[in-house]
């Protein structure tokens, strides 16, 4: 018989806040666990990106067509990274985006991520999902066990957990698996330095250091710079509360964090001082006031997965914290509970640099990295990260005024949210602040919220007013239940799971595309199949990538000098100089689907019968074999040189130009054009590995070999055993000096 010294029920009793909250998440993880569905855009991947899209038996309905990113960067960048970590090999480098890119140094690639291990253990889709998955519940364990530290009760705890791991932020960036991790390990970092406020143990120490490096290595520079100066300024202030021996220790262990990754840190610092987003700073982006609504109506203008979202960027203006947490925050107290404070001044903080205000401009005109690089309204992460930690002070401050049947307070803050609440109602009603064919929008979206505010508010006073048993085990039910429903509503509507098969489902054009690359890259109209599948392309999409090969390729158009997109990299297919990009960067296959021909936005390879092959065909694509193609690796017997960078570009493009037989050089070279005229030679790629390239060169006279990947100073390069200067060839380039005869030429690449 089960009485209550039952070992299982006192377990129970007393961590049923932590069960509680895994329930939450189990429902939510449930077509994943139950179903055999996965939570990422697969029925988008197969229905909008090439080859798949052009299969009429993938075509059918699409829930959430707002992550084309997951697809084309950061799914195909860890499987990138695993792939060369179960080879043996630290990925540095990833050969298969802009003719060469470093891939550790893309801190979106996540290459030290802890997740990673379970990439090790489970099939690749399976580790993907159990990763996206445990974003939410380690937020939300996290936060329970970093309140519960705060003293406050376990429903309370919940409360907060529930309304964070399920908050905007958390859930519009879910499935990149990205910056969810890096603000999970926020609430883990707290947690550490209160628990080690309390206890005085060192033992808690290196929790702090590792939750710091771990949101560093989880891929996303910008909300980790968030939670570090999160998590360092609550480190001060409870630092200082403790006196100057224990709250160096903590901050000593804040910084061992900061060096331990070190190691993702300083290849990210190096590859932004090479690219463009070193230039591009932002003096807007911030969140306009009116768009707050969507804190308690996440979809007031409408939701993407829906299709009628009009107005505002609903991903990157996130702010849901839900109706109920917002108004359990305005019940904190500062005078009864510790650390609200703190957290008040963090919301309200927050929450200015996310608004767009005059600050905004002033942040982008101080050209910070990454603060003035990126958009700003992120920050509204923790806005609501610091809501709901208030919820949950707020929370037990109301079962309090309950208990002490403090009516006036209760009353004063329900008047509060429910005044807002009407005047919503009353300015979409009769204000005509909205177009008339988005009404509708609106009031269907706030009945909901309305609703529950209602029913919140009416359930605590009749109780208040009531003589009724267990009130405090009834609200906590009442509280916990809408909180848990509004949450799962919100995430569920969102989040895809989708087919497990559809996920870079195999192709026998992909197999033929892998099957003919051979050493050279791809051109075509394809977006997420080059990393995936280990096609080298010269094109690419991801906000660090080295910045002079984008001028390469934009300038390409006219040729004149352009400078490189934002965050891609793509050859306009019209362009002037388009065949003398293909030709010198080894792009020896062209990728075309039969639907494209005779468009405009194509690149005209059917009125190229000379210059192209055809070596594939079936009812979808064709692919053909560039038959002017440069080598990837190739000798020169002449060069120019021009110092002014710019001015090669120009020259590269000038119509005269030989780029067959001239290589641009920046510097003036050992080697004289006098030793190397009238030579000839070859030059053969024998290994090629994203780290180390061995080329065997045979020349009648000393020559330059240039290699079409891009230039990058932790490669170098060896001829012979001997280390030799690698230079900068073509504007963006590789060139190396090698000996007249055998030379065998080895391109390494390292930190």
């Amino acid at each position: 018989m089960i009485g209550k010294n039952n070992p299982l029920i006192r377990f129970l009793k007393k961590h049923w806040g932590v069960f509680f909250v895994l329930v939450i998440w189990m429902a939510f993880s449930y077509p994943y666990f139950f179903q055999g569905k996965v939570p990422y855009p697969s029925t988008y991947q197969v229905n909008h990106f090439k080859p798949w899209s052009m299969y009429e038996k993938y075509w059918g309905p699409v829930k959430n067509g707002a992550m084309p990113d997951i697809i084309d960067q950061i799914y195909p960048w860890r499987h990138f990274s695993i792939s060369s970590w179960m080879q043996g090999e630290i990925p540095l480098w990833n050969p298969n985006n802009f003719a060469g890119n470093p891939h550790i140094g893309n801190f979106q690639s996540a290459a030290f991520s802890p997740v990673n291990l379970l990439f090790f253990i489970l099939p690749f889709v399976d580790a993907w999902s159990i990763a996206i998955l445990l974003q939410s519940l380690f937020a939300g364990v996290w936060l329970y066990l970093f309140l519960r530290e705060t003293k406050i009760s376990m429903s309370a705890a919940c409360i907060g957990a529930i309304s964070f791991m399920f908050c905007g932020f958390m859930v519009v960036w879910m499935g990149y698996g990205t910056l969810g991790f890096a603000v999970a390990f926020l609430p883990l970092a707290l947690y550490a330095v209160e628990k080690y406020s309390n206890t005085k143990k060192i033992r808690y120490l290196p929790l702090l250091s590792f939750s710091v490096a771990a949101s560093l290595f989880s891929g996303h520079f910008q909300t980790s710079l968030y939670v570090m100066l999160f998590s360092f300024l609550y480190t001060v202030y409870k630092g200082f509360s403790l006196g100057p021996t224990w709250g160096l220790r903590l901050l000593l262990a804040f910084f061992i964090g900061g060096v331990i990754s070190l190691i993702q840190l300083l290849p990210s610092m190096q590859l932004y001082t090479y690219s463009q987003r070193s230039e591009s700073f932002n003096t807007g982006g911030g969140i306009p006031f009116w768009y707050l609504i969507t804190a308690i109506v996440p979809d007031f203008f409408g939701n993407p997965v829906t299709r009628n979202d009009w107005a505002g960027f609903y991903a990157e203006w996130a702010s849901f914290v839900g109706i109920i947490p917002l108004t359990l925050a305005l019940f904190v107290s500062q005078k009864k509970q510790k650390n609200v404070i703190f957290f008040i001044i963090a919301a309200l903080v927050s929450l200015l640099f996310a608004l767009d205000t005059a600050f905004q401009g002033f942040i982008g005109q101080l050209k910070i990295p990454v603060l003035s690089t990126s958009y700003p309204a992120r920050a509204i992460v923790l806005w609501s990260f610091s809501l709901a930690v208030l919820s949950g002070f707020g929370f037990e401050q109301l079962t309090r005024f309950v208990a002490e049947k403090n009516k006036k307070s209760i009353i004063t803050r329900f008047v509060l949210i429910g005044s807002i609440v009407l005047v919503v109602w009353l300015l979409i009603m009769f204000g005509k602040v909205l177009p008339m064919d988005k009404l509708a929008i609106a009031k269907r979206n706030l009945i909901l919220p309305t609703a529950m505010f209602g029913l919140f508010s009416i359930s605590i006073l009749s109780l208040l007013f009531l003589k009724v048993r267990y009130k405090l085990l009834i609200i906590t039910a009442i509280v916990l239940t809408l909180t848990s429903f509004d949450s799962l509503r919100f995430v569920t509507k969102w989040m895809p799971f989708d087919p497990k098969s559809f996920v870079f489902a195999d192709t026998s054009v992909i197999q033929a595309m892998k099957k003919n690359i051979g050493y050279g890259r791809v051109y075509g109209n394809l977006g997420a199949v080059e990393t995936y599948y280990d096609l080298p392309s010269i094109e690419g999409y991801d906000p660090l990538y080295i910045q002079r090969h984008g001028e390469v390729v934009s300038s390409a158009f006219d040729g004149t000098f352009r400078q490189a997109e934002r965050s891609v990299v793509q050859l306009n297919r019209n362009g002037i100089y388009v065949d003398r990009v293909l030709d010198l960067l080894g792009v020896s296959l062209i990728f075309h689907p039969i639907a494209d021909t005779n468009q405009t936005w194509a690149y005209p390879v059917w009125d190229k019968s000379k210059k192209y092959s055809r070596i594939y065909k079936d009812d979808k694509f064709e692919l053909y074999r560039n038959n002017t193609v440069l080598p990837r690796a190739t000798l020169f017997y002449k060069y120019e040189v021009i110092p002014d960078a710019k001015k090669t570009i120009e020259r590269f493009y000038t119509e005269a130009f030989d780029f067959r037989h001239i290589v641009l050089l920046e510097e003036k070279p050992s080697l004289s054009e006098e030793q190397i005229n009238s030579g000839s030679g070859k030059a053969v790629i024998t290994l090629y590995k994203p780290n180390k390239i061995v080329i065997q060169a045979t020349s009648s006279k000393p020559a330059f070999l240039f290699l079409s990947d891009t230039f990058y100073p932790t490669w170098k390069v060896s001829v012979n055993g001997q280390q030799k200067k690698i230079y900068i060839a073509d504007h963006a380039y590789r060139a190396v000096e090698v000996p007249q005869g055998e030379a065998e030429v080895i391109f390494t690449n390292s930190f």
